[in-house]
């Protein structure tokens, strides 16, 4: 089986990894991949965000499957135009795609299927902004309804903060939706569909403010673990039965099947699981923890997800033991990142690339805000943390940021429920 990865972040890189060790796949490529996927992976140059360029070159380069990373391309129909193709792949429509791309969207479908969710407010203009604010009360949930990369949402017991972050989006012509805050800790479950069978994998937890501690602005993801020692032992089956599954028959009720990976984030509440929000594709950088503990073929479970098959898929494999991974920030990230510095270093055992690139001399740079994300593998979670950092320690870039407590309050215990 060909088999093309479209994205250039860590997710592609932790995807390739995994696909790179399946005896079914004869040939892989990453388009455009960046400095770390090219050892495991053919380049291939793309526009992702062009659905037309992505099936164009998923043609010419003789693909059997197509497993598209990030939303961007999604949402813009990236997987409409490789099927319109011939081509099978993994990632849903752009029309199925909108349970990430509009969070409005994704709340209507809760709302059918009977979901479990926050309630929330869509906010028209600013003078609605203050006044739904003054209701709700804090802490305030302000968030940008469209694609904002996991930094669109501001949580904060400051009302001037919470203001100020939706007045910006409504002053860049988006939509702003604030929400009800909802207690307890985080989860990101993955999910593989073929729009009728859905199969869970392993929960994680992604740690999304910049600072040790929980601090600091909101990030794409700063460091991930899994599994979950904490989490309840039927959390799976449960999510599986009130939220995968439900919305997953409402978006096929609706004609607009969902085929791919249905990522629901949650927060096990005082009242009991709430959806916070749904990707529509893998999360970085849970991928980079879940992939290594999954020991089923990763290429056969993907084609089955995209050919309707799932079905007939034998039941997951998991290795025993537990991943972590620490992201590798460069200078002023999540603000304006600087770029072009040396990396050195990245080369080694489980360091995936995110933002690199290959200057004219053939050395590794940063090319973008999560430049590495450094991942281990251990009996536990102790010791993969502990393997983590050692690794994390090897690496050199200038004005580089990472957290120093991923994981940290699992391995304590200090992780408890409402």
């Amino acid at each position: 089986m060909r088999v093309l990865v479209i994205g250039s972040g860590a997710r592609e890189h932790a995807l390739c990894v995994a696909l790179s060790s399946d005896p079914a796949v004869s040939a892989l490529a990453c388009a455009p991949g960046n400095a770390g996927t090219r050892a495991v992976a053919e380049p291939l140059p793309v526009d992702a965000a062009d659905p037309v360029a992505v099936a164009g070159v998923a043609s010419a380069w003789g693909a059997d499957l197509v497993v598209i990373g990030p939303e961007v391309p999604l949402v813009a129909g990236a997987a409409d135009a490789v099927r319109d193709a011939g081509i099978a792949c993994f990632g849903p429509s752009a029309q199925a795609a909108q349970l990430e791309g509009s969070k409005s969207f994704a709340k209507h479908v809760m709302g059918a299927a009977g979901v479990p969710t926050a309630r929330s407010w869509p906010v028209g203009g600013p003078a609605e902004l203050e006044t739904v604010l003054d209701e709700v009360g804090a802490p305030f949930v302000v968030k940008d309804d469209g694609l904002a990369a996991g930094k669109g949402v501001v949580v904060t017991d400051d009302r001037a903060t919470a203001a100020a972050h939706g007045r910006r989006i409504l002053d860049a012509g988006g939509a702003v939706l604030v929400e009800e805050y909802l207690d307890g800790p985080e989860v990101s479950l993955f999910a593989v569909t073929d729009g009728t069978t859905v199969l869970p994998l392993v929960p994680a937890q992604d740690h999304k403010r910049r600072d040790d501690g929980d601090h600091g602005p909101n990030t794409g993801g700063m460091g991930a673990y899994a599994p979950l020692p904490w989490a309840p032992p039927e959390l799976v089956d449960e999510v599986l039965a009130t939220v995968l599954q439900p919305t997953v028959d409402e978006m096929a009720r609706r004609g607009e099947t969902f085929s791919g990976l249905l990522y629901a984030g949650l927060a096990l509440t005082s009242r009991g699981v709430r959806v916070v929000e749904f990707n529509a594709r893998f999360g970085d950088p849970e991928t980079q923890v879940v992939l290594p503990l999954l020991e089923t073929p990763l290429a056969g479970l993907l084609h089955a997800a995209a050919t309707g098959t799932l079905a007939d898929h034998p039941p997951l494999r998991w290795r025993e033991g537990a991943a972590v991974t620490v992201v590798v920030a460069a200078h002023g990230y999540p603000d304006v990142p600087r770029i072009g510095d040396p990396v050195t270093g990245a080369g080694g055992e489980g360091v995936l690339h995110a933002g690199t690139a290959l200057a004219a001399d053939g050395s590794v740079v940063s090319a973008g805000g999560r430049v590495l994300s450094v991942t281990a593998v251990g009996p536990d979670l102790a010791a993969a943390r502990q393997t983590a950092y050692e690794r994390v320690a090897g690496i050199r870039l200038a004005g580089a940021h990472w957290r120093t407590d991923i994981a940290l309050a699992a391995v304590e215990g200090r992780i408890t429920l409402p």
